[in-house]
């Protein structure tokens, strides 16, 4: 396959990644990095973290009010020390196990959820799911569905802000980190900025869908997403 057409099928992917997150509030991960690893293994995780990265701020540019700020500082406070927990972990397990073991979590998680069960956002399950989604996001890329968990019963708007907060702050702090540990090449930033126009074009054509799921349907919506990546998850370690 050319260059261009992986970069084409990567950038497709992105788009509804793009879209997906732009309605919701978190997909760009999960349709994009599997696709992305496939395609050019050599632009990961940077490529997708520029996308990870860039696309937040669309979110935060139109519906910046609805931030809960107080929940995202627990949460990003959380992803910082789950960056670092992952670090440790990865010298004596495994990440295939580690990715295992969160998917099997989530998947319970949204199980129970879509029952009796509902999560406050209180600091505790704020730092938990935080701590989490930096555990998996530096060992797998997929970091959202903890703490879309946690917002799953706030309104459309709420949610989506305040993880596109903690994605812009949590991503940035990953590329920094990358680029000081001297893991960032020019290849992974060229798939990055490639792929900012699909996901441009993916949050802009998510505006109906942001509409219809504003009307009482996030919930169901997130748990669909977040149990979508859990099986990503699984099934990217399983095989």
């Amino acid at each position: 396959m050319s260059h261009l057409a992986a970069y084409t099928i990567i950038g497709l992917a992105v788009l509804v990644g793009s879209l997906v997150q732009g309605a919701v509030g978190l997909g760009v991960g999960l349709v994009g990095s599997p696709i992305a690893a496939m395609l050019d293994p050599a632009s990961m995780p940077g490529g997708m973290l520029v996308a990870s990265t860039v696309l937040p701020l669309f979110t935060l540019a139109t519906e910046w009010r609805h931030v809960d700020l107080r929940g995202s500082g627990f949460a990003i406070g959380g992803r910082l020390a789950g960056t670092i927990i992952a670090v440790w972990l990865l010298g004596g397990m495994s990440p295939r196990a580690l990715g295992l073991s969160v998917g099997v979590m989530v998947l319970v998680a949204v199980a129970l959820s879509a029952t009796t069960l509902k999560i406050a956002a209180t600091p505790a399950t704020l730092v938990g799911a935080g701590a989490i989604a930096g555990v998996t996001s530096t060992t797998t890329s997929i970091g959202g569905p903890p703490l879309a968990l946690v917002y799953q019963h706030a309104p459309g708007p709420r949610v989506r802000a305040t993880l596109a907060m903690f994605f812009a702050i949590g991503s940035a702090f990953s590329l920094g980190s990358l680029a000081v540990a001297g893991r960032l090449d020019a290849h992974e930033m060229v798939v990055g900025l490639v792929s900012v126009p699909f996901v441009a074009a993916g949050f802009a054509l998510a505006g109906p869908l942001r509409r219809y799921l504003d009307r009482g349907h996030t919930k169901s919506v997130v748990l669909v997403v977040a149990a979508l990546a859990a099986a990503v998850l699984v099934v990217k370690n399983l095989f």
